[in-house]
C-alpha cells in the first residue's frame, strides 16, 4: 500500500468536526485527485499574530478541540505523527471558526503494536521517536504540548539550528518558563504543558486527564498575552521550524544514536 493510498484510507475513516474532511477522491490515467474540505482561516499560528488580541482563554478553547480530534483518531488506532501549526487550519476567516488537523500524509494505523519509523517535523517530534525504540500514540499528545508551549509564549520549549543537537535537547527533555515572557501565565498552564511534555510516554498524561484537567475547564483569564504576536512573528521566521517533515531510516538513526 502506497502512503497516499494510506492516507486516503485513514481519511475515509475519520468524520469529526476537529479534522478536514475528504469528500471523494478521483482518479485517471495520470493523476490521483483527492477533494478535501475548504480551509480558508490560516493556520494556528497566522492567525494568533493577525488577532489583536490572543488570552489563555482561547488557547484553552484551541487546545480542548484539539484533544478532543486526536482522541477521536486514537480510539480509531490512528496515529497523526506530524501534528504542528502549519496542520491547524481554521475553517474561515470568522472569529469563531473551527480549528481542524489537517495532514495526515504521515498518519498510520497503529492497534496496539509500536511503530519505529522516525518521522516527524524535527521542533515537533517525540523522543521515543528519535530513541527508536517504539513508540505509540502518545506521541501526538507530546507534540501538542510543544504548540501548547509556543502558544502561551511565542517561543519553543526546545531549540537548536541544528537537526542533531536540537533531538539531543528534546531526548533530555528539560525546559523551563522563563521572564518575563511567562510572568503572567497561569501555573495550571505550565502543570498541563509538563504533563504532556513528559519524555517517559508511559507517565505522559493520557486524554482522561488532560481533558479533567483544570486549566482545559476553569476559568482562563481573557487578558491579551503580552507580547505573543511579535514573538511568535519571530519564530515563525526561524529555519528549524519552517522545516518540513521528515522520515529518516534506520542507518541514520543507528548513526544519531552512536553520538
Amino acid at each position: 500500500m502506497t502512503a497516499l493510498q494510506q492516507e486516503v484510507e485513514i481519511l475515509t475513516e475519520i468524520d469529526h468536526p476537529n479534522v478536514v474532511k475528504l469528500f471523494e477522491i478521483y482518479e485517471d490515467d495520470n493523476s490521483f485527485y483527492m477533494v478535501m474540505e475548504l480551509m480558508t482561516g490560516g493556520e494556528l499560528f497566522q492567525r494568533i499574530v493577525e488577532a489583536e488580541h490572543f488570552s489563555e482563554k482561547q488557547a484553552a478553547e484551541t487546545v480542548k478541540a484539539v484533544v478532543d480530534a486526536l482522541h477521536y483518531c486514537h480510539e480509531l488506532n490512528i496515529a497523526h505523527r506530524d501534528l504542528k501549526p502549519e496542520n491547524l487550519l481554521y475553517a474561515s476567516k470568522d472569529p469563531g471558526s473551527v480549528i481542524k488537523i489537517s495532514d495526515f500524509g504521515l498518519a498510520r494505523f497503529i492497534n496496539d503494536q509500536t511503530m519505529t519509523t522516525m518521522c516527524g517535523t524535527p521542533g515537533y517530534v517525540a523522543p521515543e521517536i528519535i530513541h527508536g525504540n517504539g513508540y505509540n500514540k502518545a506521541i501526538d499528545y507530546w507534540s501538542l504540548g510543544v504548540i501548547l508551549y509556543i502558544m502561551l509564549c511565542g517561543f519553543p520549549p526546545f531549540y537548536s539550528e541544528n537537526n542533531d543537537e536540537l533531538f539531543e535537547i528534546i531526548v533530555k527533555g528539560k525546559f523551563d518558563f522563563p521572564s518575563p515572557a511567562w510572568d503572567t501565565i497561569s501555573k495550571e498552564a505550565k502543570d498541563l504543558i509538563r504533563g504532556l511534555l513528559t519524555t517517559d510516554p508511559s507517565k505522559r498524561w493520557s486524554y482522561e486527564k488532560i481533558k479533567n484537567h483544570l486549566w482545559l475547564n476553569g476559568k482562563n483569564s481573557d487578558k491579551s498575552i503580552p507580547d505573543i504576536q511579535k514573538n511568535i512573528k519571530n519564530f515563525s521566521a526561524s529555519k528549524q521550524f519552517k522545516k518540513i517533515k521528515f522520515v529518516l531510516d534506520a542507518a541514520h538513526r543507528l548513526k544519531m544514536s552512536k553520538n
